[in-house]
């Protein structure tokens, strides 16, 4: 699906493929885009479960963490939504709304456009209500998020890594 908005870069979502668990795992494979999950990439059988994980979401429940594709068809990232996974800390029983992108396509209006196709994605899903959770140093996040009519709701400390996160909610 093809979404445009006034002014932003025309892009497209789709539910990950087999294929995208190595583009997924190139465009994350740097540090600084990794700076606030851990600051290390991941390993690719971490995005091999990943992209396995995104379809299943989306067969059950109509929304996932899709693929990101630019104007030239070219894998930039992902964006969309999923439950919280966790159950011992942050925003548990939540419909959780994130994005992630390579470098070479940061500032560029990419995040805040596939954001806001999530968002129009999960209304028709029936997703009344989302959350971004945001490490509280990722002032690209916190931007998106507030271009998308969000505020610091809440934060808490995640346990793993000992960073706070701030959680945002809509505003309306």
């Amino acid at each position: 699906m093809s979404t445009e908005h006034s002014g932003a870069p025309s892009l497209r979502l789709r539910v990950p493929i087999d294929e995208d668990t190595l583009s997924w795992y190139r465009a994350f494979d740097d540090p600084e885009v990794m700076e606030f999950f851990g600051g290390v990439p991941e390993e690719l059988s971490l995005y091999e479960e990943w992209t396995a994980r995104q379809r299943k979401l989306d067969a059950e429940l109509g929304y996932c963490l899709w693929t990101v594709l630019d104007e030239d068809g070219e894998v930039i990232g992902f964006t969309g939504a999923q439950p919280w996974p966790r159950t011992e800390y942050g925003p548990v029983g939540e419909v959780e709304i994130g994005w992630r992108l390579a470098r070479p396509a940061w500032g560029r209006g990419y995040a805040t456009t596939a954001a806001r196709i999530t968002l129009e994605r999960l209304r028709a899903a029936g997703v009344e209500r989302v959350v971004a959770t945001i490490d509280a140093g990722n002032e690209r996040s916190i931007a998106v998020a507030r271009r998308l009519g969000m505020e610091r709701a809440e934060s808490f400390t995640d346990p793993r890594t000992g960073r706070r996160v701030d959680c945002f909610r809509p505003t309306t």
